[in-house]
């Protein structure tokens, strides 16, 4: 079993040019697998002696432990597709997942600011110092053009197109789109790159990347994530603010001032129409509210 993941993990990192993002929570996923079998057998079975009723074991197991339905599908595809990759293979004769249902999970409307909080928030970073500088400029960019954390990171110096104003982003499955910048984030971003400081002795990656650490090295999403929790106390906007957010109130916002749908989701990189169809929900439910707020006879019995 060990050596067929190894395997299938080298074909999404080379055949499918996956994500290490996504190459780790595949690894992650099939290692809660390993950790199962593990307990409930004298040894790790090979993958053509997993069966259906195994597999349904493992998924009342997630469910006797009131794993989310969201984390029991993600991993159940992960599964599928270890599977297929094992079938096409020669590893497995037919695919024992595939007789497995997918939870139905509830959807759950995306977190996202107003723009009076978006404001609060972008401001929030100390002007003069070059870290707040820096801070702001990844904040007003994230907004501008609603990247995901991980895009946001492996932007380099010559993603953008100060011409144009815009920046080419290498999204998920290292798709490449256009995100135009708004005013404001261009002035943040001349602003930080004035005072940007590459460590000249680093990696080639490090010296090229457009935002960098105090020692002159490519940010990680981790420290995104730390930079904006300092900030959510600072303003005291709600605990549930991540970096995401900003990508949500990004849609949420466009979607409010009369964007189409297909333009949101081409903005947002989204492979599917239904993914960017969440924000309409958002945009829907706020509607309601002002109208039952607004409207004399709206008031509900």
């Amino acid at each position: 079993m060990y050596e067929a993941i190894e395997s299938f993990l080298r074909y999404l990192r080379i055949e499918r040019n996956a994500s290490n993002l996504t190459i780790k929570s595949y690894a992650e996923d099939l290692e809660r697998l390993l950790d199962y079998l593990d307990e409930r057998q004298d040894r790790i079975p090979e993958p053509d002696e997993l069966t259906v009723r195994t597999l349904r074991g493992y998924l009342a197991w997630m469910h006797d432990r009131d794993y989310a339905r969201t984390t029991i599908a993600r991993r159940l595809a992960c599964l599928r597709s270890f599977l297929k990759y094992c079938q096409r293979e020669q590893l497995i004769d037919h695919n024992p997942a595939l007789a497995l249902r997918t939870p139905r999970a509830g959807r759950k409307l995306p977190h996202f600011l107003t723009t009076e909080q978006v404001g609060t928030l972008l401001e929030a970073p100390p002007a003069n110092e070059p870290a707040g500088i820096r801070d702001r400029s990844i904040l007003e960019t994230i907004y501008s053009a609603g990247l995901r954390v991980a895009e946001l990171v492996s932007l380099s110096v010559e993603s953008w197109d100060r011409d144009a104003d815009v920046l080419r982003v290498i999204g998920k499955g290292r798709k490449e789109r256009i995100a135009p910048l708004g005013s404001f984030a261009s002035r943040a971003l001349h602003r930080w790159l004035e005072i940007r400081e590459p460590n000249l002795s680093g990696s080639t990656d490090d010296r090229s990347a457009l935002y960098l650490n105090r020692f002159g090295k490519r940010l990680t999403t981790r420290s995104i994530g730390r930079m904006l929790e300092k900030y959510i106390r600072v303003t005291g906007l709600d605990s549930l603010t991540s970096p995401h957010t900003l990508r949500h109130s990004f849609a949420t916002h466009l979607l409010d001032g009369g964007a189409d749908l297909r333009s949101v989701q081409e903005l947002l990189g989204h492979k599917s129409l239904t993914t960017t169809q969440i924000y309409t929900h958002v945009s829907t439910r706020r509607l309601r509210e002002t109208y039952e707020k607004a409207h004399p006879h709206a008031a509900r019995s």
